[in-house]
């Protein structure tokens, strides 16, 4: 299964922006689930949201709910998160990774091949 790797994390304010970006060997995308998901220091992994092979779309809505995007670019063998008005309480480190499709897209135990992670730390 393909290795993933995470980019664009970082420090921002409240209420800022970023964008993270998970890049996957060509067609990656196309053939799996991919998920984006986060995990505090102390807490468990926390799903955030999902894309599946058919481009069809999953928010954790208690959490992100409005605030988060989640796309792919199967031409640029990307997924993206796009995050706006961030809150001290998104911070996190986060992580894509992917799944066999049909498997549950929220449950961390669907996922394989999971990349290193990038930190966003969200604070004044």
């Amino acid at each position: 299964q393909a290795q993933l790797r995470e980019s664009g994390g970082g420090l921002v304010q409240p209420g800022g922006s970023l964008t993270l970006s998970c890049a996957g060997p060509p067609r990656t995308f196309l053939w799996y689930t991919t998920g984006w998901f986060r995990q505090a220091p102390g807490r468990e992994r926390e799903f955030v949201a999902a894309v599946s092979r058919i481009g069809t779309t999953t928010y954790n809505d208690d959490s992100v709910k409005g605030r988060f995007t989640i796309s792919r670019d199967t031409a640029k063998n990307t997924v993206s998160l796009q995050m706006n008005n961030l809150k001290p309480e998104d911070t996190a480190v986060y992580y894509c990774a992917a799944a066999q499709p049909g498997n549950p897209a929220a449950v961390v135990s669907s996922y394989e091949n999971w990349g290193q992670g990038t930190q966003v730390t969200v604070s004044s």
